[in-house]
């Protein structure tokens, strides 16, 4: 891919969680062909894990403080997280793209197929993500959103959350008819063609979703 030399994308994940960040750093490693660096970072005053809207609330003051940052050295800022926090605030600060990987893993499957389904860590995230999709005007292209009803911290145990994602996929394919699906978390990606191969269904990644616009807006730039 040539006329991207010397690019850096920095990806943030807003929750002060380790684990989270190396599952990101996994999930961008499908880009290691591509001539730009990719720099995850973790936000270490975000809070443990973002399923509320009270949490999400909470991320958005360390993130946009360590986005400012870096930002100095990137040429694009993706927020890692599902709920986007801080998204527009950033975008009015900054003057490069700045991308959230829930906004675009959905663009990316309304491009896929009619109807989405999204799999949510915990029930709680799922009133938070109608809001932001009702927001976007997509909620109509909703076939459903399910939860696996773990907390962040569980996702380490990769057997039972490949377990949940597949039991979860089947049924927002089975009975609630969507035609592709999107992991509604960053830190899954080890997880995503598992769930394809099982589901038989396309299914979006969140943070590669993001990342893969963020080169699209950097070439045309």
């Amino acid at each position: 891919m040539q006329g991207l030399p010397h690019r850096r994308i920095v990806v943030i994940n807003p929750n002060s969680l380790q684990e989270t960040t190396a599952a990101i750093e996994h999930a961008v490693t499908v880009f290691s062909g591509f001539p730009l660096e990719i720099v995850c970072k973790t936000s270490h005053d975000g809070p443990p894990g973002i399923q509320t809207q009270s949490e999400a609330d909470d991320a958005v003051a360390p993130l946009v403080k360590l986005a400012t940052q870096t930002a100095r050295d990137a040429d694009a800022i993706v927020i890692a997280c599902f709920s986007d926090p801080g998204l527009h605030g950033l975008r009015e600060r900054l003057a490069i793209p700045v991308l959230g990987i829930g906004e675009s893993a959905m663009l990316v499957a309304l491009a896929t197929a009619q109807r989405i389904g999204v799999i949510a860590i915990a029930e709680a995230s799922i009133v938070r993500h109608h809001r932001y999709f009702s927001a976007m005007g997509i909620i109509g292209r909703l076939a459903g959103e399910r939860a696996l009803n773990m907390q962040v911290r569980e996702l380490a145990d990769v057997k039972s959350t490949q377990r949940r994602l597949i039991e979860v996929g089947r049924q927002l394919k089975e009975i609630d008819g969507a035609g592709v699906l999107v992991l509604g978390c960053a830190g899954m990606a080890s997880l995503r063609a598992a769930v394809e191969d099982e589901t038989g269904l396309p299914v979006v990644e969140p943070t590669q979703a993001a990342v893969s616009l963020a080169i699209g807006r950097m070439r045309l730039c």
